[in-house]
This record gives structure tokens, C-alpha cells and sequence, in this order.
């Protein structure tokens, strides 16, 4: 079963191939050597990529799962508010996972067995 960095860099390289800007996301915080903490400034549950589509420019978010991986309430909450005002997101599991919530524009996309609609 493949990682979920390795399904992630996967779909940044497909992404970037299909007319897509994609971004990773590196959230959480962190020790500095000198011993003090930095935050990457992100809302909790920001999903793992996002970027915008050449054709239109709308803004996609995807979140990154391996075939056993589940949402933690923190990103449900964000895919709760990324539903509510209709962005483009969704879990991917893999690359076709992800080509279909961007070009199918969907909206939730892989949420419905955690309590999103899909």
C-alpha cells in the first residue's frame, strides 16, 4: 500500500501535468534549533495541496489519505466550511481520485462516509 507521501507527490506531478497549479500545504508546528516554536500560520484541518485550474481559475483544495486513512475532526471542520460556500475539495486516495475532483469540480468529494455529503 503506498504512503501517503507517496500517493501526495503523485498527485502534485499529475496535477501539474493537467493544465493546474498545485501547492502543498506544510501545516503544524515545529521546533526551531534554537528551541522555540513556529506555526506555518494555516488553519487547523488545511488540506494538503491546493491550487487553481488554468481554464477558469477556480480554487481547488485536496486532502491526502492512504487507502486506510481517516479525516480528523479538524479537517472535517474545514471540508464542512469549504461545502458551505460550494469550493472545489475533496479526500483523494489517489491520482483519479484527485483528477476527478478537479475536473468534475466537486464539492466534498470523499467525505460522505465521515458525515459530508458528496
Amino acid at each position: 500500500m503506498p504512503s501517503e507521501h507517496e500517493i501526495q507527490s503523485a498527485i502534485m506531478v499529475a496535477v501539474s501535468k493537467h493544465q493546474c497549479t498545485i501547492f502543498r500545504a506544510n501545516v503544524g508546528k515545529v521546533k526551531t534549533i534554537d528551541g522555540r516554536w513556529f506555526d506555518t500560520g494555516l488553519p487547523k484541518g488545511h488540506p494538503d495541496l491546493y491550487g487553481f485550474k488554468w481554464s477558469n481559475g477556480k480554487v481547488f483544495y485536496i486532502e491526502v489519505k492512504n487507502a486506510k486513512g481517516k479525516p480528523r475532526p479538524d479537517q472535517l471542520q474545514f471540508h464542512k466550511f469549504l461545502t458551505q460556500i460550494g469550493i472545489i475539495h475533496g479526500l483523494a486516495r489517489s491520482v483519479d481520485d484527485a483528477l476527478q475532483i478537479i475536473d468534475e469540480e466537486l464539492v466534498g468529494y470523499g467525505f460522505k462516509d465521515y458525515g459530508g455529503k458528496q
